[in-house]
Protein backbone atom coordinates (compact mmCIF):
# COMPACT_ATOMS: atom_id res chain seq x y z
CA UNK A 1 0.00 0.00 0.00
CA UNK A 2 2.66 2.28 0.78
CA UNK A 3 4.68 1.62 -2.05
CA UNK A 4 1.38 2.10 -4.48
CA UNK A 5 1.04 5.63 -2.84
CA UNK A 6 4.57 6.68 -3.48
CA UNK A 7 4.78 5.62 -6.84
CA UNK A 8 1.38 7.55 -7.41
CA UNK A 9 2.36 10.34 -5.88
CA UNK A 10 5.73 10.70 -7.88
CA UNK A 11 3.77 10.30 -10.81
CA UNK A 12 1.60 13.14 -9.86
CA UNK A 13 4.46 15.20 -9.01
CA UNK A 14 6.35 14.66 -12.61
CA UNK A 15 2.90 15.19 -14.73
CA UNK A 16 2.51 18.54 -12.83
CA UNK A 17 5.96 19.39 -13.85
CA UNK A 18 5.31 18.42 -17.57
CA UNK A 19 2.05 20.82 -17.44
CA UNK A 20 3.99 23.65 -17.00
CA UNK A 21 4.43 23.83 -12.85
CA UNK A 22 7.42 25.26 -11.33
CA UNK A 23 11.07 24.86 -12.49
CA UNK A 24 13.40 23.87 -10.17
CA UNK A 25 16.45 26.61 -9.92
CA UNK A 26 19.24 26.37 -11.79
CA UNK A 27 22.41 25.52 -10.11
CA UNK A 28 24.82 28.17 -10.02
CA UNK A 29 28.88 28.22 -10.61
CA UNK A 30 30.85 29.92 -7.73
CA UNK A 31 32.49 33.56 -9.24
CA UNK A 32 36.29 32.37 -10.64
CA UNK A 33 39.35 33.35 -8.21
CA UNK A 34 42.08 35.69 -10.15
CA UNK A 35 45.15 34.02 -9.49
CA UNK A 36 47.16 36.23 -7.12
CA UNK A 37 49.58 38.52 -7.88
CA UNK A 38 53.29 38.67 -7.35
CA UNK A 39 54.60 40.15 -4.37
CA UNK A 40 56.59 43.38 -4.71
CA UNK A 41 59.50 43.89 -3.00
CA UNK A 42 61.23 47.42 -3.41
CA UNK A 43 64.98 47.29 -2.39
CA UNK A 44 67.12 50.85 -1.95
CA UNK A 45 70.57 50.66 -1.94
CA UNK A 46 72.94 53.33 -0.71
CA UNK A 47 76.45 53.01 -0.54
CA UNK A 48 80.00 55.21 0.80
CA UNK A 49 77.52 57.87 2.67
CA UNK A 50 81.06 58.90 4.27
CA UNK A 51 78.76 61.34 6.79
CA UNK A 52 77.13 63.33 4.57
CA UNK A 53 73.71 64.06 6.27
CA UNK A 54 74.26 67.71 4.94
CA UNK A 55 73.80 68.55 1.41
CA UNK A 56 76.20 69.14 -1.35
CA UNK A 57 75.83 72.96 -1.92
CA UNK A 58 77.73 75.40 -4.42
CA UNK A 59 77.22 78.30 -6.46
CA UNK A 60 77.27 78.38 -10.08
CA UNK A 61 79.23 80.99 -12.10
CA UNK A 62 75.60 82.79 -12.84
CA UNK A 63 74.87 83.48 -8.88
CA UNK A 64 72.53 80.21 -8.75
CA UNK A 65 72.14 78.04 -5.56
CA UNK A 66 72.13 74.40 -6.16
CA UNK A 67 71.97 71.81 -3.55
CA UNK A 68 72.81 67.88 -4.15
CA UNK A 69 72.12 64.72 -1.59
CA UNK A 70 71.81 64.89 1.70
CA UNK A 71 69.88 62.73 4.52
CA UNK A 72 66.93 65.23 5.00
CA UNK A 73 66.27 65.21 0.66
CA UNK A 74 67.09 60.90 0.94
CA UNK A 75 64.40 60.82 3.31
CA UNK A 76 61.64 62.61 0.87
CA UNK A 77 62.68 59.91 -1.84
CA UNK A 78 62.14 57.30 0.69
CA UNK A 79 58.84 58.55 1.67
CA UNK A 80 57.43 58.56 -1.82
CA UNK A 81 58.87 55.37 -2.47
CA UNK A 82 56.98 53.73 0.51
CA UNK A 83 54.05 55.52 -0.50
CA UNK A 84 54.58 54.06 -4.35
CA UNK A 85 54.65 50.15 -2.49
CA UNK A 86 53.06 50.21 0.96
CA UNK A 87 54.98 48.44 3.02
CA UNK A 88 56.86 46.52 0.44
CA UNK A 89 60.44 48.49 0.79
CA UNK A 90 63.58 47.53 2.33
CA UNK A 91 66.21 50.29 2.62
CA UNK A 92 69.88 48.86 2.90
CA UNK A 93 73.27 50.47 3.14
CA UNK A 94 76.98 48.84 1.35
CA UNK A 95 78.94 50.18 3.99
CA UNK A 96 81.30 53.16 4.59
CA UNK A 97 78.98 54.81 6.29
CA UNK A 98 81.34 57.40 8.34
CA UNK A 99 84.94 59.45 7.83
CA UNK A 100 84.48 62.14 5.50
CA UNK A 101 82.53 65.19 7.01
CA UNK A 102 83.14 67.12 10.26
CA UNK A 103 79.94 66.09 10.73
CA UNK A 104 80.50 62.76 10.94
CA UNK A 105 84.01 62.46 12.59
CA UNK A 106 83.13 65.15 15.10
CA UNK A 107 80.88 62.37 17.03
CA UNK A 108 82.72 59.61 15.54
CA UNK A 109 79.35 58.74 13.41
CA UNK A 110 77.31 59.01 16.14
CA UNK A 111 74.78 61.73 14.35
CA UNK A 112 75.08 59.21 10.72
CA UNK A 113 73.45 56.26 13.24
CA UNK A 114 70.95 58.25 14.49
CA UNK A 115 69.67 59.45 10.45
CA UNK A 116 69.68 55.95 9.63
CA UNK A 117 67.77 55.28 12.75
CA UNK A 118 65.12 57.39 11.74
CA UNK A 119 65.19 56.90 8.08
CA UNK A 120 64.62 52.89 8.74
CA UNK A 121 67.13 51.15 7.59
CA UNK A 122 67.19 47.59 7.73
CA UNK A 123 70.67 46.81 7.78
CA UNK A 124 74.10 47.77 6.52
CA UNK A 125 77.34 46.01 5.64
CA UNK A 126 80.74 46.68 7.26
CA UNK A 127 82.92 49.10 5.49
CA UNK A 128 86.94 49.53 5.75
CA UNK A 129 86.49 52.93 6.68
CA UNK A 130 83.74 51.97 9.88
CA UNK A 131 87.12 51.20 11.73
CA UNK A 132 88.59 54.42 11.54
CA UNK A 133 87.94 56.11 14.58
CA UNK A 134 89.61 53.12 16.70
CA UNK A 135 89.17 53.46 20.33
CA UNK A 136 86.24 55.63 21.77
CA UNK A 137 87.63 59.25 22.07
CA UNK A 138 89.87 61.46 20.10
CA UNK A 139 93.20 59.26 19.36
CA UNK A 140 92.15 57.23 15.79
CA UNK A 141 94.68 54.22 17.35
CA UNK A 142 94.66 52.45 21.03
CA UNK A 143 97.84 53.63 22.61
CA UNK A 144 97.43 52.38 26.19
CA UNK A 145 96.07 48.94 27.06
CA UNK A 146 93.01 49.76 28.61
CA UNK A 147 91.91 51.71 24.96
CA UNK A 148 89.34 49.27 22.64
CA UNK A 149 91.22 49.53 19.32
CA UNK A 150 87.39 48.84 17.80
CA UNK A 151 85.71 50.99 21.02
CA UNK A 152 84.10 53.63 18.61
CA UNK A 153 82.51 51.17 16.40
CA UNK A 154 81.10 48.95 19.20
CA UNK A 155 79.51 52.29 20.28
CA UNK A 156 78.00 52.72 17.08
CA UNK A 157 77.10 49.28 16.75
CA UNK A 158 74.97 49.53 20.35
CA UNK A 159 73.72 53.03 19.02
CA UNK A 160 72.31 51.16 16.00
CA UNK A 161 68.24 49.59 15.63
CA UNK A 162 69.55 47.75 12.96
CA UNK A 163 72.43 45.32 12.51
CA UNK A 164 75.65 45.81 11.20
CA UNK A 165 76.67 42.93 8.90
CA UNK A 166 80.03 41.11 7.75
CA UNK A 167 79.63 37.10 7.27
CA UNK A 168 83.38 37.26 6.67
CA UNK A 169 84.72 39.46 9.42
CA UNK A 170 85.86 37.20 12.24
CA UNK A 171 88.28 36.88 15.45
CA UNK A 172 91.90 35.37 14.84
CA UNK A 173 90.40 32.09 15.81
CA UNK A 174 86.99 32.14 13.11
CA UNK A 175 84.53 32.78 15.17
CA UNK A 176 81.81 35.72 14.51
CA UNK A 177 82.48 38.30 16.48
CA UNK A 178 80.27 38.58 19.54
CA UNK A 179 80.10 42.77 19.88
CA UNK A 180 78.01 42.13 16.25
CA UNK A 181 75.36 40.49 17.66
CA UNK A 182 75.30 38.18 14.35
CA UNK A 183 77.04 35.89 12.58
CA UNK A 184 76.90 38.55 9.26
CA UNK A 185 72.91 37.41 8.40
CA UNK A 186 69.82 38.27 9.36
CA UNK A 187 66.37 37.86 8.41
CA UNK A 188 63.76 40.30 8.11
CA UNK A 189 59.72 39.87 7.40
CA UNK A 190 58.64 42.13 4.19
CA UNK A 191 54.76 41.90 3.13
CA UNK A 192 55.16 38.30 4.24
CA UNK A 193 58.26 37.46 2.40
CA UNK A 194 60.83 36.48 4.60
CA UNK A 195 63.96 37.72 3.54
CA UNK A 196 67.69 37.16 4.23
CA UNK A 197 70.30 39.49 4.40
CA UNK A 198 74.00 38.39 4.00
CA UNK A 199 76.90 41.34 4.72
CA UNK A 200 80.59 41.19 3.36
CA UNK A 201 83.28 43.72 3.79
CA UNK A 202 86.21 43.98 1.26
CA UNK A 203 89.50 42.09 1.51
CA UNK A 204 91.24 45.24 1.29
CA UNK A 205 90.16 46.34 4.89
CA UNK A 206 93.63 46.18 6.66
CA UNK A 207 95.37 47.96 3.78
CA UNK A 208 92.26 50.55 3.65
CA UNK A 209 91.92 51.73 7.62
CA UNK A 210 93.92 52.06 9.81
CA UNK A 211 96.02 48.71 10.01
CA UNK A 212 96.19 48.29 13.62
CA UNK A 213 92.78 49.09 14.37
CA UNK A 214 91.61 45.72 12.73
CA UNK A 215 95.11 43.78 13.95
CA UNK A 216 92.75 41.17 16.46
CA UNK A 217 90.35 40.50 12.89
CA UNK A 218 90.59 38.35 9.90
CA UNK A 219 89.07 38.69 6.63
CA UNK A 220 88.02 35.58 4.99
CA UNK A 221 87.46 35.04 1.27
CA UNK A 222 84.31 37.18 -0.27
CA UNK A 223 82.51 34.45 -2.38
CA UNK A 224 82.64 31.20 0.46
CA UNK A 225 81.85 33.58 2.61
CA UNK A 226 78.70 34.61 0.68
CA UNK A 227 77.92 30.75 0.27
CA UNK A 228 78.12 29.72 3.32
CA UNK A 229 75.96 32.83 4.71
CA UNK A 230 73.49 32.37 1.58
CA UNK A 231 73.17 28.47 2.38
CA UNK A 232 72.09 29.33 5.85
CA UNK A 233 69.83 31.66 5.46
CA UNK A 234 67.80 29.26 3.67
CA UNK A 235 67.89 26.85 5.68
CA UNK A 236 66.72 29.76 8.35
CA UNK A 237 64.11 29.89 5.46
CA UNK A 238 64.90 32.72 3.86
CA UNK A 239 62.53 33.19 0.93
CA UNK A 240 64.37 35.97 -0.68
CA UNK A 241 68.01 36.67 -0.18
CA UNK A 242 70.12 39.59 -0.80
CA UNK A 243 73.99 40.46 -0.48
CA UNK A 244 74.82 44.24 1.04
CA UNK A 245 78.54 43.94 -0.01
CA UNK A 246 81.56 46.72 0.60
CA UNK A 247 82.67 45.54 -2.57
CA UNK A 248 82.21 46.63 -6.26
CA UNK A 249 82.77 47.14 -9.50
CA UNK A 250 82.68 49.62 -12.40
CA UNK A 251 79.87 49.54 -15.39
CA UNK A 252 80.37 52.72 -17.33
CA UNK A 253 77.17 52.61 -19.41
CA UNK A 254 73.84 52.46 -17.48
CA UNK A 255 71.91 52.35 -20.66
CA UNK A 256 70.88 48.51 -20.71
CA UNK A 257 71.77 46.69 -17.72
CA UNK A 258 71.14 43.35 -19.55
CA UNK A 259 74.98 44.59 -20.88
CA UNK A 260 77.86 44.16 -18.85
CA UNK A 261 80.72 44.57 -22.00
CA UNK A 262 81.55 48.05 -20.25
CA UNK A 263 82.10 46.77 -16.87
CA UNK A 264 85.50 47.36 -16.05
CA UNK A 265 86.87 44.01 -14.69
CA UNK A 266 90.06 44.98 -13.29
CA UNK A 267 89.25 46.26 -10.24
CA UNK A 268 85.70 45.08 -8.88
CA UNK A 269 85.65 42.44 -5.83
CA UNK A 270 82.05 42.03 -6.59
CA UNK A 271 82.46 40.18 -10.06
CA UNK A 272 84.28 37.25 -8.57
CA UNK A 273 81.56 36.66 -6.01
CA UNK A 274 78.49 36.80 -8.53
CA UNK A 275 79.60 34.92 -10.75
CA UNK A 276 81.08 32.00 -8.45
CA UNK A 277 77.80 31.99 -6.54
CA UNK A 278 75.43 28.58 -7.32
CA UNK A 279 72.00 29.93 -9.04
CA UNK A 280 69.64 31.11 -7.42
CA UNK A 281 71.67 31.36 -3.76
CA UNK A 282 71.54 35.23 -3.86
CA UNK A 283 68.55 37.13 -5.85
CA UNK A 284 70.31 40.82 -5.54
CA UNK A 285 73.27 42.46 -4.30
CA UNK A 286 73.42 45.98 -3.13
CA UNK A 287 77.23 46.79 -3.81
CA UNK A 288 79.72 49.44 -2.34
CA UNK A 289 83.20 50.59 -1.96
CA UNK A 290 84.46 51.69 -5.25
CA UNK A 291 82.59 54.83 -5.63
CA UNK A 292 81.08 53.79 -9.14
CA UNK A 293 77.96 53.50 -10.69
CA UNK A 294 76.29 49.84 -11.23
CA UNK A 295 72.89 49.27 -12.18
CA UNK A 296 73.20 45.50 -14.08
CA UNK A 297 72.15 41.71 -14.18
CA UNK A 298 74.82 39.08 -13.90
CA UNK A 299 72.98 36.35 -15.21
CA UNK A 300 69.60 37.04 -13.79
CA UNK A 301 71.12 38.70 -10.40
CA UNK A 302 70.72 42.19 -10.08
CA UNK A 303 73.46 44.13 -8.90
CA UNK A 304 73.55 48.55 -7.54
CA UNK A 305 75.61 50.81 -6.86
CA UNK A 306 76.38 54.35 -6.83
CA UNK A 307 79.13 57.03 -6.70
CA UNK A 308 78.56 57.34 -3.08
CA UNK A 309 78.40 60.74 -0.48
CA UNK A 310 74.80 60.74 -0.69
CA UNK A 311 74.49 62.18 -3.84
CA UNK A 312 72.16 58.89 -5.42
CA UNK A 313 70.74 55.60 -4.61
CA UNK A 314 69.48 52.98 -6.34
CA UNK A 315 66.15 50.88 -6.46
CA UNK A 316 66.13 47.21 -8.00
CA UNK A 317 61.78 45.99 -7.62
CA UNK A 318 62.08 41.63 -7.00
CA UNK A 319 57.85 40.38 -7.87
CA UNK A 320 58.01 37.41 -5.78
CA UNK A 321 55.80 34.49 -7.26
CA UNK A 322 52.30 34.42 -3.95
CA UNK A 323 52.77 30.36 -4.39
CA UNK A 324 56.39 29.20 -4.27
CA UNK A 325 57.96 32.62 -2.95
CA UNK A 326 60.38 32.64 -5.09
CA UNK A 327 61.75 35.56 -7.34
CA UNK A 328 60.71 35.84 -10.59
CA UNK A 329 63.90 37.19 -12.77
CA UNK A 330 61.96 38.02 -15.56
CA UNK A 331 59.45 40.48 -14.08
CA UNK A 332 63.06 42.21 -12.33
CA UNK A 333 63.63 46.04 -12.67
CA UNK A 334 66.70 48.08 -11.81
CA UNK A 335 66.77 51.75 -11.31
CA UNK A 336 70.55 52.63 -10.73
CA UNK A 337 72.15 55.60 -9.72
CA UNK A 338 68.79 57.77 -9.22
CA UNK A 339 70.24 61.37 -8.12
CA UNK A 340 68.83 62.90 -4.94
CA UNK A 341 68.28 66.88 -5.47
CA UNK A 342 65.61 69.66 -4.83
CA UNK A 343 65.66 71.09 -7.72
CA UNK A 344 66.97 70.46 -11.33
CA UNK A 345 68.13 71.96 -14.16
CA UNK A 346 65.04 72.33 -16.42
CA UNK A 347 67.30 70.99 -19.53
CA UNK A 348 70.15 68.42 -18.00
CA UNK A 349 67.57 67.28 -15.56
CA UNK A 350 70.29 67.54 -13.05
CA UNK A 351 71.77 69.37 -9.73
CA UNK A 352 75.26 68.19 -9.89
CA UNK A 353 77.27 71.16 -9.70
CA UNK A 354 80.18 69.54 -11.41
CA UNK A 355 77.53 69.26 -14.81
CA UNK A 356 76.60 73.06 -14.52
CA UNK A 357 79.67 74.70 -13.49
CA UNK A 358 80.21 75.82 -17.02
CA UNK A 359 77.15 75.59 -18.40
CA UNK A 360 75.43 79.40 -19.60
CA UNK A 361 72.05 78.51 -19.22
CA UNK A 362 71.04 77.03 -16.41
CA UNK A 363 67.18 76.87 -15.18
CA UNK A 364 66.32 75.62 -11.90
CA UNK A 365 62.80 73.83 -11.44
CA UNK A 366 61.53 72.02 -8.33
CA UNK A 367 62.34 68.07 -8.83
CA UNK A 368 59.56 65.25 -8.37
CA UNK A 369 59.61 61.77 -7.91
CA UNK A 370 57.49 59.63 -8.71
CA UNK A 371 55.32 62.16 -9.82
CA UNK A 372 55.18 64.33 -6.58
CA UNK A 373 57.31 67.12 -5.16
CA UNK A 374 60.40 66.18 -3.08
CA UNK A 375 61.37 68.12 -0.25
CA UNK A 376 63.69 67.95 2.73
CA UNK A 377 62.31 66.05 5.39
CA UNK A 378 61.25 68.24 8.14
CA UNK A 379 62.45 65.55 10.98
CA UNK A 380 65.37 64.79 9.78
CA UNK A 381 66.39 68.61 9.49
CA UNK A 382 65.28 69.19 12.97
CA UNK A 383 67.84 65.78 13.74
CA UNK A 384 70.71 67.24 11.78
CA UNK A 385 70.46 70.81 12.61
CA UNK A 386 72.51 70.89 16.04
CA UNK A 387 75.17 68.95 14.09
CA UNK A 388 75.05 71.23 11.01
CA UNK A 389 75.49 74.69 13.54
CA UNK A 390 78.83 73.07 14.69
CA UNK A 391 80.31 71.83 11.50
CA UNK A 392 79.25 75.82 10.05
CA UNK A 393 81.06 77.10 13.19
CA UNK A 394 84.38 74.84 13.08
CA UNK A 395 84.16 75.30 8.64
CA UNK A 396 84.28 79.59 9.69
CA UNK A 397 87.16 79.58 11.79
CA UNK A 398 90.41 80.66 10.31
CA UNK A 399 93.96 79.20 10.34
CA UNK A 400 95.98 82.15 9.72
CA UNK A 401 97.22 80.90 6.30
CA UNK A 402 96.71 82.72 2.71
CA UNK A 403 96.73 80.34 -0.22
CA UNK A 404 97.97 82.14 -3.07
CA UNK A 405 96.39 79.76 -6.26
CA UNK A 406 93.98 76.76 -6.49
CA UNK A 407 95.34 73.44 -6.01
CA UNK A 408 93.12 70.51 -6.98
CA UNK A 409 92.89 67.28 -6.03
CA UNK A 410 94.44 64.60 -8.59
CA UNK A 411 94.45 61.22 -7.54
CA UNK A 412 95.73 59.38 -10.76
CA UNK A 413 99.06 62.06 -11.66
CA UNK A 414 101.46 64.42 -9.81
CA UNK A 415 99.65 67.77 -8.25
CA UNK A 416 100.76 70.89 -6.84
CA UNK A 417 99.16 69.77 -3.75
CA UNK A 418 100.03 67.00 -3.26
CA UNK A 419 103.85 68.14 -3.62
CA UNK A 420 103.09 70.80 -1.09
CA UNK A 421 101.63 68.28 1.54
CA UNK A 422 104.87 66.01 1.08
CA UNK A 423 107.20 69.14 1.28
CA UNK A 424 105.08 70.47 4.45
CA UNK A 425 105.81 67.33 5.76
CA UNK A 426 109.49 66.98 5.20
CA UNK A 427 109.85 70.43 6.46
CA UNK A 428 108.12 69.54 9.64
CA UNK A 429 109.85 66.01 9.93
CA UNK A 430 113.80 67.97 9.43
CA UNK A 431 113.51 64.56 7.20
CA UNK A 432 115.17 63.54 3.81
CA UNK A 433 112.59 62.67 1.73
CA UNK A 434 108.42 62.28 2.40
CA UNK A 435 105.76 60.29 0.53
CA UNK A 436 102.66 60.83 0.83
CA UNK A 437 99.13 58.43 -0.09
CA UNK A 438 96.81 59.79 -2.97
CA UNK A 439 93.80 58.58 -1.14
CA UNK A 440 94.90 60.56 1.61
CA UNK A 441 93.77 63.69 0.13
CA UNK A 442 90.38 64.28 -0.47
CA UNK A 443 89.61 68.08 -1.84
CA UNK A 444 90.83 70.48 -3.81
CA UNK A 445 92.57 74.05 -2.11
CA UNK A 446 90.67 76.78 -2.81
CA UNK A 447 92.62 79.90 -3.71
CA UNK A 448 92.31 83.04 -0.71
CA UNK A 449 92.42 82.75 3.03
CA UNK A 450 92.14 78.86 4.44
CA UNK A 451 89.43 78.05 6.77
CA UNK A 452 89.81 74.81 9.15
CA UNK A 453 86.76 73.51 6.96
CA UNK A 454 88.48 73.40 3.92
CA UNK A 455 91.73 71.62 5.74
CA UNK A 456 89.29 69.30 6.94
CA UNK A 457 87.52 68.63 3.49
CA UNK A 458 91.07 68.14 1.97
CA UNK A 459 93.12 66.21 4.61
CA UNK A 460 89.42 64.17 6.35
CA UNK A 461 91.59 61.48 8.05
CA UNK A 462 93.41 61.94 11.27
CA UNK A 463 96.53 60.60 9.77
CA UNK A 464 99.93 61.57 11.83
CA UNK A 465 103.36 62.34 11.10
CA UNK A 466 106.17 59.30 11.46
CA UNK A 467 109.59 58.93 10.23
CA UNK A 468 110.81 55.62 8.67
CA UNK A 469 114.77 54.72 8.01
CA UNK A 470 115.14 53.05 5.23
CA UNK A 471 118.34 51.88 3.25
CA UNK A 472 118.32 52.65 -0.22
CA UNK A 473 117.29 49.24 -1.46
CA UNK A 474 114.18 49.45 0.79
CA UNK A 475 113.11 52.86 -0.05
CA UNK A 476 112.94 50.92 -3.52
CA UNK A 477 111.02 48.32 -2.40
CA UNK A 478 108.81 50.75 -0.70
CA UNK A 479 107.97 53.40 -3.43
CA UNK A 480 107.45 49.66 -5.56
CA UNK A 481 105.01 49.01 -3.17
CA UNK A 482 103.13 52.06 -3.24
CA UNK A 483 102.66 52.89 -7.04
CA UNK A 484 102.54 49.29 -8.10
CA UNK A 485 99.58 48.92 -5.66
CA UNK A 486 96.50 51.02 -7.86
CA UNK A 487 96.27 53.59 -4.99
CA UNK A 488 96.99 56.57 -6.97
CA UNK A 489 100.29 58.47 -7.83
CA UNK A 490 101.86 59.18 -4.55
CA UNK A 491 103.45 62.57 -3.65
CA UNK A 492 106.76 63.09 -2.88
CA UNK A 493 109.48 65.36 -1.60
CA UNK A 494 112.62 65.35 -2.03
CA UNK A 495 113.07 62.54 -4.55
CA UNK A 496 112.24 61.84 -7.91
CA UNK A 497 110.81 59.16 -9.69
CA UNK A 498 110.03 57.57 -12.49
CA UNK A 499 106.37 55.55 -13.42
CA UNK A 500 105.54 53.50 -16.06
CA UNK A 501 101.75 54.77 -17.53
CA UNK A 502 100.72 51.80 -17.01
CA UNK A 503 99.29 51.15 -13.52
CA UNK A 504 99.98 47.79 -12.47
CA UNK A 505 102.53 45.88 -9.99
CA UNK A 506 104.98 46.72 -12.25
CA UNK A 507 104.65 50.56 -12.80
CA UNK A 508 107.93 51.54 -10.35
CA UNK A 509 110.79 52.23 -12.76
CA UNK A 510 113.40 53.93 -10.32
CA UNK A 511 113.90 56.24 -8.12
CA UNK A 512 117.17 59.70 -7.59
CA UNK A 513 117.63 62.37 -5.52
CA UNK A 514 116.55 65.52 -7.34
CA UNK A 515 117.96 66.15 -10.27
CA UNK A 516 118.55 63.04 -10.75
CA UNK A 517 121.72 62.11 -8.44
CA UNK A 518 121.76 58.82 -7.46
CA UNK A 519 120.94 56.98 -4.03
CA UNK A 520 123.79 56.29 -2.36
CA UNK A 521 124.62 52.59 -1.51
CA UNK A 522 125.53 52.92 1.85
CA UNK A 523 123.29 54.40 4.99
CA UNK A 524 120.06 55.21 5.32
CA UNK A 525 117.27 57.77 4.65
CA UNK A 526 114.96 59.58 7.04
CA UNK A 527 111.25 59.10 5.28
CA UNK A 528 108.31 61.01 6.68
CA UNK A 529 105.18 59.50 5.73
CA UNK A 530 101.60 59.67 7.23
CA UNK A 531 101.39 56.71 10.00
CA UNK A 532 98.40 55.08 8.04
CA UNK A 533 101.27 54.28 5.81
CA UNK A 534 103.67 53.38 8.88
CA UNK A 535 100.96 50.66 9.83
CA UNK A 536 101.14 49.09 6.44
CA UNK A 537 98.20 50.63 4.26
CA UNK A 538 97.90 51.13 0.81
CA UNK A 539 99.77 47.85 0.49
CA UNK A 540 103.28 49.25 1.82
CA UNK A 541 102.50 46.60 5.02
CA UNK A 542 105.74 43.90 3.25
CA UNK A 543 108.10 46.43 4.11
CA UNK A 544 106.69 48.48 6.85
CA UNK A 545 106.16 45.35 8.68
CA UNK A 546 109.78 43.93 8.66
CA UNK A 547 111.27 47.37 9.82
CA UNK A 548 112.76 47.30 13.78
CA UNK A 549 110.79 49.46 16.15
CA UNK A 550 114.45 51.37 16.72
CA UNK A 551 114.22 52.52 13.16
CA UNK A 552 110.31 54.19 13.31
CA UNK A 553 109.71 57.68 14.56
CA UNK A 554 106.07 58.60 15.51
CA UNK A 555 106.98 62.01 16.67
CA UNK A 556 104.96 63.85 18.77
CA UNK A 557 101.59 62.36 17.31
CA UNK A 558 100.82 65.50 14.71
CA UNK A 559 98.17 65.30 12.55
CA UNK A 560 98.91 66.05 9.03
CA UNK A 561 96.43 69.43 8.97
CA UNK A 562 98.70 70.72 11.87
CA UNK A 563 101.67 70.59 9.94
CA UNK A 564 100.48 72.07 6.57
CA UNK A 565 98.86 75.17 8.79
CA UNK A 566 102.30 75.15 10.45
CA UNK A 567 104.23 75.03 7.03
CA UNK A 568 102.41 77.85 6.07
CA UNK A 569 102.97 79.96 9.05
CA UNK A 570 106.21 79.58 8.43
CA UNK A 571 106.29 80.59 5.38
CA UNK A 572 104.96 83.51 5.60
CA UNK A 573 101.52 83.01 6.37
CA UNK A 574 101.40 81.62 2.51
CA UNK A 575 100.69 78.22 0.93
CA UNK A 576 102.18 78.44 -2.68
CA UNK A 577 101.81 75.66 -5.11
CA UNK A 578 105.66 74.01 -5.74
CA UNK A 579 106.32 73.17 -9.19
CA UNK A 580 105.93 69.40 -10.80
CA UNK A 581 108.65 67.80 -11.91
CA UNK A 582 109.01 65.00 -9.62
CA UNK A 583 107.53 62.36 -11.62
CA UNK A 584 108.58 61.02 -14.66
CA UNK A 585 106.79 58.35 -16.92
CA UNK A 586 108.06 56.45 -19.10
CA UNK A 587 106.42 55.97 -22.80
CA UNK A 588 103.21 53.52 -22.25
CA UNK A 589 103.01 50.71 -25.04
CA UNK A 590 99.30 48.69 -25.64
CA UNK A 591 96.39 49.19 -23.99
CA UNK A 592 97.46 52.10 -21.61
CA UNK A 593 99.34 53.61 -24.30
CA UNK A 594 96.77 56.72 -23.97
CA UNK A 595 97.64 56.70 -20.15
CA UNK A 596 98.25 59.95 -18.40
CA UNK A 597 98.43 59.68 -14.48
Amino acid sequence: MRTFRSTALALAVLASACKGGPTPAPVTQPPAIAPAQPVRLTLVGTNDFHGWVMPHRATLPDGQKVEEGGAALFASYVARLREDNPGGVLLVDGGDLFQGTLASNLVEGAIVVDVYNLLGYAAVAIGNHEFDYGPVGPEPVARRPDEDPLGALKARVAQAKFPFLSANVREKDGRHPAWLGNDGTTVVTVKGVKVGLLGLSTLSTPQTTNPVNVAGLKFQPLADAAREAARSLREQGAEVVVAIAHAGGKCTDLANPRDTSGCERDDGEIYAVVESLPAGAVDAVVAGHTHQPMGHFFGDVPVIETTGLARSFGVVDLFVDPVTHRVLPERTRIQAAIPVCGAVDATRKTCDARLLKDAKDVRLVPATFLGQPVTPDARVQALVAPAEARVEEEQRRPVGVEVQARMPQVYEGESALGNLIADAMRETARSDAAVMNAGGIRADLPQGPLTFGKLYEILPFDNTLAVLELSADELRRFLALAYGGRKGVFAISGLEVTLSACPGPERFQGVTLPGGKPLKAKGTYRVAVPDFLLRGGDGVGPLTSTLPRERINLLQGQDLREVLVEYGRAHGHALKPPALGRVHLTKAEGPCADAKP
